[in-house]
């Protein structure tokens, strides 16, 4: 058994290895529109996945492969899978943006860099200067967006598009989404999605 005085060691050892996963092959345990658990040499990754990445996986219980990137901060560490390699690219691209963390980065697409400015604490000033700076880092069809403010929140459109990629009519689920952002005092994806899911059962 290592000493007390090992396992800080040990700790930032383990955590060089993880930062070096880039690519993740396995059976899929779990997935939800904002999390999958892929079993890999006995082992059960928990990763961060966007709404685009969900709705590509297979069922549970089949195989697949993401590509990873690794956050690693003082003594945290997640991982955030996407399966296409361009997805990827434009979350690394995104990071390099003052303002910007992994979990806003996330949520953000290639043709919706406009809705930065409904995300709540990104004001209008702060969005505008993220978008010039992601001018320099995303293809043109992405970086070419006006700052605009779209008619739902981010994550009342990333809500939408996992229950709709769930089997729901897009008209009744907005409906039901609408319904939920009412409901909801907090902006978080799973509290909405939970809400709206609800509303739908119901209905």
């Amino acid at each position: 058994m290592p000493s007390a005085d090992c396992w800080p060691l040990i700790f930032r050892f383990s955590l060089q290895c993880l930062a070096m996963i880039a690519h993740l092959r396995g059976r899929l345990l779990v997935k939800h529109p904002n999390q999958a658990i892929v079993e890999t040499g006995g082992v059960g990754y928990d990763v961060t996945i966007s709404v685009p990445t969900f709705s590509g996986l297979p069922a549970a219980g089949s195989e697949v492969a993401l590509h990873i990137h690794t956050h690693v901060r003082e003594d945290q560490l997640a991982l955030y899978g996407f399966l296409q390699p361009s997805e990827k690219v434009l979350f690394e691209k995104l990071l390099t943006v003052s303002g910007i963390g992994p979990k806003l980065a996330i949520t953000i697409r290639g043709n919706d860099v406009a809705r930065l400015t409904r995300i709540p604490g990104i004001g209008r000033k702060t969005a505008e200067r993220m978008v010039l700076e992601l001018r320099d880092k995303l293809p043109p069809a992405a970086a070419g967006q006006a700052v605009e403010l779209p008619e739902v929140s981010p994550i009342e459109e990333d809500v939408l598009s996992a229950l709709v990629n769930l089997g729901y009519q897009r008209a009744a689920a907005e409906k039901s989404v609408a319904a939920a952002a009412k409901v909801v005092k907090t902006p978080a994806f799973d509290a909405l999605f939970r809400e709206a899911l609800s509303g739908l059962s119901k209905g």
